[in-house]
């Protein structure tokens, strides 16, 4: 089974903590099926389901769902139990307020807020009368649109992987919220105050919409209107994501429908194929002139030219690199 890779330099972020606290990453990454001298690569990708299955062995060898990355640790079990406050709310502007409030209570963790502009372009939190019952349509095609943005007010700038740190707050938060309520909400804009990585080039594609960075605050713009969208998950939902999670949370979905985003749609076959030949040559099995053909490639050349022009290695490298040892029930 294929599916979205992860850049390496992700790989290396999320270990971070773990090697600041003395453990030994070799076994957690042969745990996931991630070979370690992959590392050594900057052109390499991970399939996205090794890169969850490495975040879990993390959690559970730092006790710590901030990986030991954050100013302190979180427990196991806390984002579980902010699940549980949210999905009881009447809507998303309400379960947002409550996700705020419980980190709030813990000394060091996250601090966040959700706000949107007055009439005098400050900032405000959303009231009960912003958040009136309307239907899907009305939330999509009621105009003018007012924005809300999803702020991270803790500045990660200090940390080693504060950048990563704040990627994945905005990507986790927009993909819960977005789960909350059984809708992808299109992001209007995206920004961060820290400078643009080397790797900048991927957030369009994270978050399918523009991102700025040195920016002088982080956080995520979109409708104002979704945060009347009503909360259809409840706790059984909730306890299935949990088992699957962060797979869920990590995983990407767009439905945009401007013309930036229609452009972005039709780069995804493209990526959808490298993903889909990382995949196959890292299970082993295939002969890499079928992959070709099942890819769609008229001829091995062309597949040879564009797997080395996504990773700057050849598929026959690629695959000769030592893998991890195959985990119960799956191919290495």
């Amino acid at each position: 089974m294929t599916g979205p890779t992860i850049a390496v330099h992700h790989v290396r972020a999320v270990l971070g903590g773990a090697r600041r606290a003395g453990l030994d990453t070799v076994p957690l990454l042969q745990a996931a099926g991630i070979a370690p001298l992959l590392l050594g690569d900057d052109r390499a990708r991970v399939a996205a389901d090794r890169f969850a299955r490495l975040v879990k062995e993390l959690h559970r060898a730092t006790d710590d769902e901030f990986l030991g990355l954050g100013p302190r640790p979180s427990r196991r079990g806390t984002f579980a139990m902010m699940g549980l406050a949210c999905v009881g709310c009447p809507d998303l502007g309400t379960a947002l307020e409550r996700a705020v409030r419980f980190y709030g209570l813990f000394p060091g963790g996250p601090e966040m807020a959700v706000t949107m502009p007055c009439r005098n372009g400050e900032p405000r939190v959303p009231d009960r009368d912003d958040r009136n019952d309307r239907d899907d349509r009305d939330i999509r095609d009621a105009s003018p649109a007012r924005l809300a943005e999803f702020s991270l007010l803790s500045d990660l700038r200090p940390y080693p992987e504060g950048t990563f740190l704040a990627e994945s707050v905005l990507i986790i938060w927009h993909r819960l919220s977005s789960w909350l309520i059984g809708r992808h909400i299109p992001l209007s804009d995206v920004c961060f105050v820290h400078p643009a990585p080397a790797h900048a080039h991927e957030y369009e594609l994270l978050f399918d919409c523009a991102v700025r960075f040195g920016a002088r605050r982080t956080a995520a713009v979109f409708d104002a209107r979704w945060l009347a969208a009503p909360v259809v998950q409840d706790e059984a939902a909730l306890a299935a994501m949990l088992r699957r999670a962060p797979a869920d949370l990590l995983s990407r979905r767009g439905d945009g429908t401007t013309l930036t985003q229609r452009g972005r749609r039709t780069l995804r076959p493209a990526l959808r194929r490298r993903d889909a030949a990382i995949s196959a040559l890292a299970a082993g099995r295939e002969p890499i002139a079928a992959l070709a053909a099942r890819l769609g490639f008229s001829e091995d050349t062309a597949f040879h030219r564009a797997f080395r022009r996504w990773t700057g290695t050849t598929p026959g490298a690629y695959r000769l690199r030592p893998s991890a040892p195959a985990l119960p029930g799956q191919q290495s």
